[in-house]
């Protein structure tokens, strides 16, 4: 096999699409119910009022942690102030620095706010399902629509926690070889953000019907990552039981050295040196954001083979410190600092449709055969032409659309899923369990006949059971999830099996097979769809040829 070395430009511009925000369109978002009433829960700093609506208490933009701004930029938030009275908690709180959010407040650098869905605040021990929001590294927010956790609390009986924390610049500038030890872990402050979470949880939740003892994290795309992060992180370590990570899978974050050449460009943009690199702290967050917008982005996993320049700026995400985040995740082995958490993984079937229709590259959908050979080799080089052959054997009846939507979700989210359990497995500890989400969408990409299938960020409406009937006098609505009625249960299935895990370690569901857990003789996979099937050794004709070529 020739390596194939891409410049950085085509690098740079395939890596940026898997960072791409999770944005789910309009008529997806669930609608707005009224409150049925006001409740009050305890938090250790003070007394806060959210609303009851549908049997359910919801509480959103509760303060988790402090101050971020001003002299605590780049460094851990101060301690939380404890207030008297009654603290609103109705609307979301601001969401981190990045460009406004459709039905959000506005940005802001002081962010670290969490919402709380729970079925009731009756001293219940339910087990907390924790998660943290897409958008790469870059954007997002833990009040998007799709992800609104209502549904889950209600009809499956669990407690849904979802944070705002540092993304981008703000949450990943890597200061620690210039900035002293107040700045020691500042390459990682928005995963150290969500830990922080982690530990209002565990002090807090108790009050909101929840079991501090049996938390689950879980996270999509960006969100991903920063599980892959946490499940790494021996300060997040006393504070969850359980893991899942979705469509991101965050095998190995960046290093120090790439780190440091990013924040050297930053600085260089500022007109600032090292040696009067504080003055970042009085720069305006819209420059900060102008510098982060011209920088590539990061994607929730690092390439395993892929060569750049050694000069190349990789922009802003977890960095492997050896304070914050010792190592890599699942790199050259499974993290030891949760071996004994039990694991989910996997990945949607058709990824790639979601970015083809967010970037509108919508030529490969009418590509013959030697169309997507041209496109593909773009990435893979001379390797193309085996992967192909590859694909068009194990899969006769597929199109070349087809087998192009195939070969670009596997190498962009399968791959690295795949990976992660095989190296949790060899650890032969807590299990692992591997799946592919697959529920064929009929929305069609725009401007094409060609349909989304299982996009990238499609499990989100289903994993939080937001794909159900509409209630009587509603009219019905249409996300990726499209438009036939079995997505319902398909949606139910997702939920169930997450919440059931949630549980108790074992996702299960009943109207699903038993799920074994992954190991590498069978390489158990379920397939998620409305119905549900477990596959042995799935993709293997695909996945030898990707070995082949050291990808996997």
């Amino acid at each position: 096999m020739k390596e194939f070395i891409a410049s950085r430009r085509d690098f740079i511009a395939k890596v940026s699409l898997a960072t791409a925000f999770t944005t789910i369109p309009h008529f997806a978002f669930p609608f707005v119910r009224r409150a049925e009433e006001f409740v009050t829960s305890d938090t250790r700093s003070g007394k806060i009022r959210g609303q009851r609506i549908e049997g359910v208490n919801i509480f959103k933009g509760v303060p988790y942690a402090g101050k971020i701004s001003g002299e605590r930029r780049f460094r851990r938030p101060a301690a939380l102030e404890p207030w008297t009275g009654v603290k609103d908690t109705l609307t979301l709180g601001a969401p981190a620095i990045q460009n406004p959010r459709r039905g959000e407040p506005d940005p802001s650098e002081d962010c670290l706010f969490l919402n709380v869905w729970t079925p009731a605040n009756d001293n219940q021990k339910r087990a907390v399902m924790f998660y943290s929001h897409g958008g790469g590294y870059v954007g997002g927010s833990g009040g998007s629509g799709g992800q609104d956790g209502a549904n889950l609390a209600r009809n499956f009986d669990v407690v849904v926690v979802q944070t705002n924390h540092r993304l981008g610049l703000m949450g990943y500038l890597y200061l620690d070889e210039i900035g002293g030890a107040d700045y020691a872990g500042s390459g990682n402050m928005g995963v150290a953000d969500i830990a922080a979470g982690l530990k209002w949880v565990n002090e807090n939740i108790a009050n909101f019907g929840g079991d501090p003892n049996n938390v689950m994290i879980f996270g999509e795309s960006g969100g991903g990552g920063k599980t892959s992060c946490l499940y790494a992180m021996p300060e997040a370590a006393p504070y969850f039981n359980k893991c899942s990570i979705e469509s991101g899978p965050g095998v190995r974050m960046l290093s120090t050295d790439r780190a440091a050449r990013t924040t050297a460009h930053v600085l260089k943009e500022l007109g600032l040196s090292e040696s009067n690199w504080r003055k970042i702290l009085e720069v305006p967050t819209s420059t900060l954001l102008e510098i982060q917008s011209k920088t590539p982005n990061v994607p929730p996993f690092q390439p395993k083979d892929r060569i750049i320049g050694e000069n190349s700026i990789w922009g802003f995400g977890p960095v492997v410190d050896g304070v914050v985040l010792p190592h890599h995740p699942f790199d050259p082995k499974a993290t030891e600092t949760s071996r004994n958490k039990p694991l989910l993984v996997g990945w949607n079937e058709d990824e790639h449709t979601f970015f083809a229709w967010q970037q509108k590259d919508i030529a490969p959908f009418s590509m013959d055969f030697e169309g997507i050979r041209e496109r593909l080799s773009t990435d893979f080089g001379d390797d193309t032409e085996q992967l192909i052959a590859t694909y068009r054997k194990a899969r006769p009846e597929a199109s070349a659309p087809d087998i192009f939507v195939a070969i670009k979700s596997i190498n962009m989210m399968g791959l690295g899923s795949i990976e992660i359990a095989e190296k949790k497995s060899q650890q032969q500890a807590a299990p692992v369990y591997l799946y592919n989400f697959g529920y064929k969408s009929n929305m069609k990409i725009p401007d094409t006949e060609y349909e989304m299938g299982t996009p990238h960020a499609m499990d989100i409406s289903f994993k939080f059971n937001n794909e159900v009937p509409p209630k009587e006098g509603e009219e019905p609505r249409m996300g990726f999830g499209g438009s036939k009625p079995d997505r319902f249960q398909a949606s139910h299935n997702f939920a169930e099996l997450w919440t059931n895990f949630a549980k108790t370690g074992q996702p299960s569901a009943k109207n699903a097979p038993e799920w074994p857990a992954y190991e590498l003789s069978k390489r158990a996979t379920m397939r998620i769809d409305a119905k549900c099937e477990v596959i042995n050794n799935r993709f293997s004709a695909e996945l030898a040829a990707w070995r082949a070529i050291g990808k996997l």
